[in-house]
């Protein structure tokens, strides 16, 4: 018999998104609606991000793997790469990147360990 006390279900056609601040401040264009682990604990997240159309995200270095899969929309690369609905991406610890969407995308994230934000200097360094 199941135990539905054991089960979480979590309504995502809903406007239960909210903004996208796992650096602090929220980014522009961006949210967010956690759908299990826990917030930046380093372990294991689940989660689906929504870009605006024209959105970016900010220069990050992941310290564990990050994968994400297109639901809708695509996403480019720092380097040109275009991902579209129903791409698979998988990043490995110590990949550093910044994305973004000409025309708005939702991606289902998987994170394990946090994103560690790029100092200026560092985005310099790499350009």
């Amino acid at each position: 018999m199941l135990d539905t006390k054991l089960r979480a279900v979590i309504k995502t056609d809903g406007g239960n998104f909210i903004p996208y601040d796992r650096y602090g401040e929220p980014v522009a264009g961006m949210s967010w609606l956690p759908l299990s682990g826990e917030r930046l604990n380093g372990q294991f997240e689940c989660f689906l991000l929504s870009m605006e159309p024209g959105s970016r995200s900010l220069p990050h270095e992941h310290t564990g793997y990050e994968e994400f899969l297109v639901m809708d929309g695509e996403f480019i690369d720092y380097d040109g790469t275009r991902y579209a609905s129903g791409d698979f991406v998988s990043y490995s610890p110590g990949s550093r990147h910044s994305s973004h969407t000409p025309n708005g995308c939702t991606l289902l994230v998987m994170l394990r360990g946090n994103n560690r934000p790029l100092s200026e200097a560092e985005i310099e360094a790499n350009s």
